[in-house]
């Protein structure tokens, strides 16, 4: 089969995966298994950059989900520091040998756990983290201790995912967008981003912003308010802002203080030394 031929085989079991026999699902197996080859390849990304917009492909979700169909759950091989699991999806680096980390120019500390079909672009360093199945993360990124980075999240390239942050994924519904943190951004500690949040190339987010979809996104120069997507180059820190109806209360916000000069750019640098 062609790739787009395979791509209808998939789309087409999966319409029907509440009724696929077993036969049936031992024949999609081996489509799944490429699919999942591709996004751990980064071939197949759930989203990719087009212009000015993110265009979702949700056969890369299919793929995903059908996997849990088609794959058992399987024992993992353990060792010092390395409990037992047991799962459908096997972990990126079981079977790697040091060449491959060579190659890949990958650094990779103990305690980090990144599952297989995410793909980990050259020069990126994961500190004790967790990396989804699905998830993009971009050439020269730190993810930083104890980050977490969802199924099929797009991180782009030089990023900071500071220590404790959470980017969200997503799975279901298929047509939804992934949380998308494009080039040079810096997240800080224990910042949470869900939702389909985009932020743009260049922001900088403060310790502790929460963005999901509703979380309004206040300029503090203009006062003008959105949603959803963070600027380039903004500086975000988290905030309240007050409820018109309800005097007295108010609801979390994030506040675009400024936008990123060499100060901040300074404070926020990349370490070259510890991606060598």
């Amino acid at each position: 089969m062609t790739d787009e031929q395979s791509r209808t085989y998939v789309e087409q079991a999966f319409a029907r995966r509440d009724r696929l026999t077993p036969d049936e699902v031992a024949e999609l197996r081996p489509y799944v298994e490429a699919g999942l080859a591709g996004l751990d390849r980064g071939e197949l990304r759930a989203a990719w950059p087009e212009g000015d917009t993110w265009i979702v492909d949700a056969y890369a979700k299919q793929v995903i989900l059908l996997s849990f169909l088609t794959h058992p759950n399987l024992m993992a091989q353990s060792g010092p520091g390395r409990p037992r699991t047991y799962d459908k999806v096997p972990l990126k680096f079981e079977t790697w040998t040091a060449d491959d980390f060579e190659k890949s120019r990958l650094r990779v500390v103990p305690g980090a756990v990144v599952r297989y079909g995410s793909h980990i672009a050259p020069g990126a360093v994961l500190m004790p983290s967790f990396v989804n199945v699905g998830a993009y993360v971009g050439a020269g990124t730190m993810v930083d201790t104890w980050a977490t980075i969802g199924s099929c999240a797009q991180i782009g390239q030089r990023c900071h995912i500071s220590g404790g942050a959470g980017i969200g994924g997503v799975l279901e519904p298929l047509g939804e967008q992934p949380v998308v943190i494009e080039d040079d951004v810096f997240v800080g500690a224990r910042c949470e981003i869900a939702e389909g949040v985009r932020v743009r190339a260049g922001a900088v987010l403060g310790m502790g912003v929460y963005l999901g979809r509703s979380t309004p996104i206040v300029d503090r120069a203009s006062g003008a308010v959105s949603y959803g997507e963070v600027p380039p180059n903004a500086v975000v820190v988290p905030g309240s802002r007050a409820v018109a109806q309800q005097p007295g209360l108010s609801l979390a916000a994030a506040v675009i203080v400024k936008y990123a000069d060499e100060r901040t750019r300074g404070k926020t640098a990349l370490n070259d030394l510890v991606r060598d």
